[in-house]
């Protein structure tokens, strides 16, 4: 009751704050606003993927404000410091009731993006937050990160009431495509130990780009009319208007799709809420809490 009076309040002063001084979209890119006080705590099946955009000049309680607008039960962010990730976990739980446990897989410490002290740089890399507590976590540095490490962490926690593992990544940047499909082929791997897994990420590659093909063969884009051979139609996902971001489904039915460009990153925030979960095979680690046999290729 206390964090839906919290939200309630949130929003009172949100419309209030937009009458006075008018809407905080300098870009004049269409945002959603604060989490709707009819909301439920969680969306129990909506996952979320989001390249938060480092170094970029946004607030943090801004982030928390747009993912709060969605509240999913799953939240893969890229390009996190650890530092920008804990006040934005803050803002959600302060201003708008939302509890969320959280991982990192943190791939290299930089002061340039992070901050901290000089000897004692900020983690950057992926990060997970959940609504439900995650268990057999893994952070993987792939062997080559091209002109930046890069990597992928996994997790295994409930959506949609089942257990699922949940892979969160990031590839390397544009002109890279040798690199990306190097590193598509360490994330497959893992993912096809899984029956039911849930892959996130900004994978800085189209649908029909070769480097994908490996995701391709184990999973489905949440939005069913995307895929290589149908690359025209899937929806852009960054403000240069290409579809670098997915969320791959395995063992999992899509129900709803939705992609919202917001002033605080290049990379639109794209969440889906999924239909189904199926049941893995008996003995088989679909999403059971069995950890990743990978581990971390390499630790800084």
């Amino acid at each position: 009751m206390f964090g839906r009076r919290t939200r309630l309040l949130a929003g009172a002063l949100a419309v209030a704050c937009t009458v006075l001084l008018g809407p905080s979209t300098p870009s004049g890119v269409p945002f959603a606003g604060p989490l709707p006080v009819d909301a439920a705590d969680v969306v129990p099946n909506r996952v979320m993927t989001w390249n938060i955009c480092n170094p970029c000049e946004a607030d943090n309680a801004d982030r928390a404000a747009a993912i709060a607008t969605y509240a999913p039960q799953v939240i893969g962010l890229q390009e996190a410091c650890v530092r920008d990730v804990e006040r934005i976990r803050d803002h959600l739980e302060s201003r708008y009731g939302l509890v969320y446990h959280v991982e990192y897989g943190t791939v290299l410490r930089d002061w340039g993006r992070c901050g901290g002290a000089l000897w004692s740089p900020g983690a950057f890399g992926q990060a997970v937050l959940s609504a439900a507590p995650m268990t057999g976590a893994v952070s993987v540095e792939y062997p080559d990160g091209g002109s930046e490490d890069r990597g992928y962490m996994a997790v295994t926690t409930t959506v949609g009431g089942l257990p699922v593992r949940v892979f969160n990544t990031h590839l390397a940047q544009r002109r890279q495509e040798t690199v990306r499909a190097a590193q598509t082929g360490v994330l497959a791997a893992a993912v096809a130990r899984y029956d039911r897994a849930i892959v996130l990420g900004d994978f800085n590659a189209v649908p029909d780009a070769p480097e994908l093909a490996g995701m391709w063969a184990l999973a489905a884009d949440t939005d069913p009319r995307c895929s290589p051979s149908s690359a025209g139609t899937c929806e852009p996902t960054t403000d240069w208007q290409s579809t670098f971001d997915y969320v791959f489904l395995r063992g999992l039915a899509p129900l709803e799709h939705r992609v919202h460009p917001t002033p605080y990153s290049d990379h639109h925030l794209l969440h889906a809420d999924l239909r189904s979960v199926s049941r893995p095979r008996p003995g088989s680690p679909g999403g059971d809490g069995t950890a990743d046999p990978a581990r971390r290729v390499r630790q800084r």
